[in-house]
Order: structure tokens, then C-alpha cells, then sequence
């Protein structure tokens, strides 16, 4: 029976003859193992794991990672990995529950545990025929007329507003909708044809702008925001604190490009006054929803390349379209720096070079940590080669090119030969991967985002302050 491939049909007969036919009158334990991300924990979910109980003694269940899920485009999935492992567990059906982590680890779990019967669901038929020489294959028809894609679609839909001052998307159209649970609905503009024009561009609902007979922003925003459940901010950084106040009081969510401002105090009372409403307030620096990044942070904290001594990184301003302020570049090595080396920096300092008017064309920052140092390169008008090293007493981390928006980084270690890449899929430009991440925060009742705590930006807003103070 070694390869058998059944459906559902085939195998309710074939459960009471298991033994016989399976085991060749063997006295062995039998082990299933099935897979799922098990989101949205619905009757579907629970008929599988009992049907896949009933065809042996012992269940192994294998709940996707988050990272995973991410990794193979499911950026949909609304329940952390503990929620849907504590589902799971508690069917009662699973002898043990494993984390499947990447493409390729049923084989390994069906030889390390020494598995009889890898069961699925009929969706996937035929896609893991080439495991029927470990095991025996089953796929049972799934329950009809419910799937977690079915739920997510039927249950709550955020809507989302954009405050700008121009017509560009800036990305958050586009990537809403790789993210099921959102839409973007209307728009804001203090410039009434920006905000016409955003509209038409993108076929959002509609806009709203100032109010033409008292020039108040306040009024017509606040209409917006009836309409909306989560406000993303582009505007320039000057107004960005007056909106991000209006709509936390208001009890919205709110997104906003970095920085949100210049000043940790200010930024303090935004936090606490998100907290006060129990909603969230995100800095939208998508290098930190990056796997590769995490990963390299991780991999540094775990001493891959033994104790930090040096972070080096390097950026230049005129890559990115649409125009820019120089904080708006700073921020980013300047978080990237904070999540290597941590937030408690003992100097800063800017080292500008003007051109011939007095305009700012290269800064070199340098920041000293009690056992490290970094520094930032940042051209303004000049080109600087994009890089971002990592220098360890046993060798370094290095991601060239566009560093902040990355799939993968490379180590080079003292005792080993040649270069290792680490590698991860990456579709975007990150920002699909903070939508995905606040709906799970919102889903969870969180009231501050996990991948850049409030404390980090506080640091990134004293930091900018004492840059700009000093330039």
C-alpha cells in the first residue's frame, strides 16, 4: 500500500480495514501527519484533523509560521501563530503540533518521525504524489461551503483613507490589495484638485479637501475621517502632527510615513494618546516587516559574526521618486542602526558638506555605542554607493544595492570558506507586509506595534532633532 493516493470516498471504506491492509498485521503505532495554517479556525479545520485522527494512533499537526505563509505570498492571514496553535490543540485531536517553517520540510518531518500517513486536503490533489514513496498519501475532500479565504472575505473589511498633498499613491493602492481585509476608500488633500485628482487616478469612492469658505482644514478632515477606520499620512512632514493627533482622537488607526516628527516628546504624547483610545499609531518604515532584515538582525544578535564593532551603511537621497527631506532619508539607517546596535547611543554627530549656496549635498553621521561604532554615509545631491555592512570580531554581514528594500544578505565568517547567502522571498515594496502585520495587531487588541516599538521611534525623533539641530 506504500503510495497509495485516495480521496475521501475511498478512504471513509478504507478506515475500519486499516489495520489489515496498512500495517500487514504489524502491532505498530500508526502516524499521520497533516498541514495547515488552520487561519480563521472553522468546521473545515475540524473535520480534517478528526478524519485525519481516525486513520491512525498518533496525529502530528504542522501549523505554517508566520514567516512561512509570508514567504510563499499568504499575506492574508489573520490569526498570530499561537492563536491558530492553540486552536489546533484545542480539537483535542493533535498527539503533537509542529511549526512548518519553509518549502521542502514534509519530507524531512516524514522521515524524522517516522511517518505511515501524510493526509491533505483535496484542493491540494496530485501536488505531493512524489511523497509516495515515504509514505502513504491521502487527500480528503475538504468541507463545502466554507475555507478561511471564505471568512476573510465575509468578515470585517477595514476601510482606508489617504491624507497626501499630490496625486501619487505612494504604494498604498497597489498593495492593499494583496492584503484581504482592506480597501481604500477616499482621500484627503488641503489642495481640493490634488485631492480630485488622487480620487479619479486611483477610482477611490471619493474625496474630501477644505472647506472653500473658511479655509479650515479641520472641518473637511474631520468628514473624511467618518468614512475611514485606518488613516494613512503622506503629506510633507510639517503637517503630519496635526493629522496624526485629529485621528487618533477621533479612535482611528493610523499609518504614517516617517518621520511622524522630529520631537521624542511630541511622539511621546502621540503614543500615549493612541493608547488612551486603544488603537494603534504605526511609523511606516518598511525595513522592519522585511524577513531578510529580521533575519540579519536576529542572525547578528546570535553573534554570527561574533561582537558587533561596526555598523557601516550608506544611502543616497536622489533614489527615491517623488522628492524627499533629508530626515525622511535619515530614518531609515538610522532605524536600521537602532535594531543592530540598540537604542542606548552614547554621542551622535553630523559632519555636513555644503555646496557653494549653502545646500546640504553629503552628511556623515557617526553614532558611539559603548563597544561599537556606526556610521552614515548620506548624499543628498551626490551619489554614494548603497551598502550596509554589518563588522563582527569573526567576519561581517553585507546587503548591497538597495539595502533598505531586500530579500536577502550575505556573510562572510573568519573560519569558513567564501560567501553564505541567505535568501527570502520578497514581493513589493514592503509595505504589504506592514498591512498584513496590522491587521494581526489590530486582531489581537494591540495597542503598539511589535516590530518597531514606540521606544525605538522616540529614539529615531531624538536623534533627527539632534541632527538637525546641529545642521
Amino acid at each position: 500500500m506504500k503510495g497509495s493516493i485516495l480521496l475521501q470516498s475511498e478512504a471513509d471504506s478504507w478506515v475500519s480495514n486499516f489495520d489489515r491492509e496498512y500495517f500487514s498485521g504489524e502491532n505498530t503505532m500508526k502516524k499521520v501527519i497533516t498541514y495547515g495554517t488552520f487561519d480563521l479556525f472553522h468546521e473545515g479545520h475540524y473535520n480534517i484533523l478528526k478524519r485525519a485522527k481516525a486513520l491512525g494512533d498518533y496525529l502530528i499537526v504542522g501549523v505554517t509560521s508566520e514567516s512561512y505563509d509570508i514567504e510563499r505570498g499568504k499575506l492574508n492571514v489573520r490569526d498570530s501563530l499561537l492563536k491558530r496553535i492553540e486552536n489546533v490543540r484545542r480539537t483535542g485531536f493533535a498527539d503533537e503540533i509542529i511549526i512548518e517553517e519553509y518549502q521542502g520540510q514534509k519530507l524531512s518531518d516524514i522521515i524524522k518521525y517516522k511517518v505511515d500517513l501524510l493526509v491533505l486536503g483535496s484542493d491540494w490533489r496530485g501536488k505531493f504524489d512524489y511523497l509516495k514513496n515515504y509514505c502513504d498519501v491521502v487527500y480528503l475532500e475538504r468541507t463545502k461551503n466554507i475555507s478561511s479565504t471564505k471568512l476573510r472575505g465575509e468578515g470585517t473589511t477595514y476601510t482606508v483613507g489617504v491624507v497626501t498633498d499630490n496625486d501619487q499613491d505612494n504604494g498604498i493602492v497597489w498593495e492593499t490589495k494583496y492584503v484581504s481585509g482592506l480597501h481604500v476608500e477616499c482621500v484627503f488633500s488641503e489642495n481640493a484638485e490634488a485631492a480630485e485628482s488622487f480620487c479619479d487616478k486611483y477610482e477611490l469612492d471619493s474625496y474630501y479637501s477644505v472647506e472653500a469658505d473658511n479655509g479650515e482644514w479641520q472641518q473637511g478632515f474631520d468628514c473624511f475621517l467618518s468614512q475611514v477606520d485606518i488613516v494613512y499620512i503622506k503629506t510633507e512632514q510639517p503637517k503630519r502632527e496635526k493629522y496624526i493627533r485629529r485621528s487618533l482622537e477621533l479612535g482611528k488607526y493610523v499609518i504614517s510615513d516617517a518621520p511622524m516628527t522630529n520631537n521624542k516628546e511630541k511622539l511621546k504624547d502621540l503614543f500615549a494618546l493612541a493608547a488612551a483610545r486603544h488603537v494603534l499609531l504605526v511609523e511606516k518604515i518598511n525595513l522592519v516587516y522585511l524577513r531578510a532584515f529580521n533575519q540579519l538582525v536576529w542572525q547578528t544578535h546570535s553573534a554570527l559574526v561574533g561582537d558587533i564593532v561596526c555598523v557601516k551603511c550608506s544611502i543616497s537621497q536622489d533614489h527615491f521618486e517623488g522628492g524627499r527631506s533629508f530626515s525622511e532619508t535619515a530614518v531609515l539607517p538610522l532605524c536600521a542602526i537602532i535594531k543592530i546596535l540598540g537604542r542606548n547611543y552614547q554621542e551622535v554627530n553630523s559632519n555636513v558638506v555644503k555646496d557653494r549656496s549653502g545646500n546640504c549635498i553629503y552628511d556623515m553621521i557617526t553614532m558611539k555605542y559603548q563597544d561599537a561604532l556606526a556610521t552614515i554615509e548620506i548624499g543628498t545631491t551626490v551619489d554614494v554607493e548603497d551598502e550596509f555592512v554589518v563588522i563582527g570580531t569573526k567576519g561581517r554581514v553585507t546587503i548591497p544595492g538597495d539595502w533598505w528594500n531586500t530579500g536577502y544578505f550575505e556573510a562572510k565568517i573568519d573560519d569558513s570558506k567564501g560567501l553564505k547567502r541567505y535568501c527570502f522571498n520578497f514581493e513589493g515594496n514592503g509595505l504589504r507586509y506592514l498591512l498584513q502585520e496590522l491587521l494581526i495587531m489590530i486582531s489581537d487588541e494591540r495597542t503598539e506595534c511589535t516590530r518597531l516599538f514606540n521606544e525605538e521611534s522616540e529614539t529615531l525623533a531624538d536623534i533627527l532633532e539632534i541632527i538637525n539641530q546641529r545642521g
